[in-house]
């Protein structure tokens, strides 16, 4: 993990400092507020170049780094470019205004005018409207298919951006260095985006044929699928990775989720267990048997290659119980002390395979039941040494909704848990 770091910073770290040198060997804009337009702008190219590498899903830094730390990045990075385009754009406005001695209304119209401008005016108001809906209260109102069907909008303004980019800036062709610099830097990002995101979910799948063998109904609102396919055993999967799974014949092509495997890969099948909480996991107990699968993934840094220790502490929220439930079929789990929180016994996912993996460890279950918010939280500090008082001594995987994950991190930190022991993976993809 701190290679890919190291790896990735570093990378981040010298194409700033090219992009410094080119934009001051460039020259001087018509005046001083385009120039510092300029510079927001050719700031704005390379963060969503390193956008692009965030969300490539490269097998090497998603196995070292997590698709969970890398989205969290993604998200920061994200409003950054928000920022830093707002401010090119308004820039921008200001230097012709000033330039051409009229009002910021006209010349906003004039810009507008010119195709180049416009494309990219478009680019930053999709943007804009992504950045908005990507915002936490909003987010947390939209289903995550809408959300994910708007996200794909970026798609198109980084089309736009670029287009933009090469027709109005003179920065990308001050010389023959810097064309080849920009044009390798673009090509590297599309062409890991292309790679990560579509050849290599394409090719997986045309060779293991993803096929439903079985829907199973774990309770009222909780189902687990069974997936099969040819060659699984060469499958890269791990205990406590996820996948992202499309059910074509039963489900829209865009209605696709992000869902733990629930079981470690044992090269014959895979199996998700999810619960009803939107159209696409609601509708997982009427997927046909022998339908296609589309499988992304695996993905994850959320796995036992990462363990310091030989022993385990587990913490899980609701159904944040898949992937540790996986981890606990591993001959490497050790031995193992499971906190899981819900609301009530019933609530409790994949309970009696838990109890069954926990005890042929010789481990210990605690199932933490009630609501948050009521009597004292089983996560502070003082509460997870009394159920665990070697916990300094453990690696600790913690897998459940943002808020519950966050307070045991905070309560890891106060118990001076070493941060490399600390392994967190929270819901989702947003």
């Amino acid at each position: 993990m701190v290679a890919a770091r190291w790896a990735l910073w570093t990378f981040v770290i010298t194409n700033f400092v090219i992009l410094e040198f080119l934009f001051l060997s460039a020259g001087s804009g018509k005046n001083g507020v385009l120039t510092v337009a300029k510079f927001f702008g050719l700031h704005a190219a390379v963060l969503m170049l390193f956008q692009l590498l965030l969300v490539a899903r490269l097998p090497w830094l998603d196995r070292r780094i997590g698709m969970d730390r890398l989205t969290v990045w993604h998200r920061w990075v994200g409003f950054t470019l928000l920022w830093t385009i707002l401010a090119h754009a308004v820039l921008v406005i200001l230097g012709y205004a000033r330039l051409g001695d009229t009002s910021v209304g006209k010349t906003f119209s004039s810009l507008a005018g010119v195709p180049a401008s416009l494309l990219g005016m478009c680019a930053a108001a999709i943007v804009v409207v992504v950045a908005a809906v990507s915002a936490r209260y909003v987010r947390q109102r939209l289903r995550y298919e809408t959300w994910h069907g708007l996200h794909l909008l970026l798609y198109l303004a980084l089309g736009l951006a670029f287009v933009h980019q090469l027709r109005e800036t003179t920065t990308f062709s001050s010389s023959a260095p810097a064309r080849i610099y920009w044009w390798a830097l673009w090509l590297f990002a599309f062409g890991a985006l292309v790679t990560g995101r579509i050849v290599m979910p394409l090719w997986r799948n045309a060779y293991h044929r993803f096929r439903v063998v079985a829907v199973v109904q774990e309770s009222d609102d909780v189902v687990s699928v069974h997936v099969a396919g040819r060659h699984l055993d060469r499958l890269p999967a791990r205990a406590g990775q996820f996948c992202i799974w499309r059910f074509p014949g039963h489900h829209h092509w865009w209605l696709a989720n992000p869902f733990s495997l629930s079981a470690a890969p044992d090269g014959r099948t895979l199996r998700l267990t999810a619960k009803a909480v939107g159209r696409a996991s609601a509708g997982l107990r009427n997927v046909p048997i022998g339908s296609r699968a589309f499988v992304e993934g695996p993905y994850g840094a959320f796995t036992s290659l990462h363990r310091t220790r030989s022993g385990a502490l587990l913490i899980a929220g609701g159904v944040g119980i898949t992937p540790i439930r996986a981890l606990l079929e591993e001959e490497s789990a050790g031995d193992v002390v499971v906190l899981h929180r819900v609301r009530s016994e019933h609530d409790a996912v994949l309970a009696d395979e838990v109890r069954d993996l926990v005890a042929d460890r010789g481990g210990r279950l605690h199932l933490l039941t009630g609501r948050r918010g009521e009597g004292r939280s089983p996560f502070e500090p003082d509460s997870l040494r009394a159920l665990v008082p070697d916990i300094a001594e453990r690696d600790v995987y913690v897998c459940g909704p943002p808020p519950m994950t966050s307070a045991v991190l905070s309560a890891l930190r106060a118990l001076e848990v070493p941060h490399r022991q600390v392994h967190a993976e929270r819901f989702g993809l947003a």
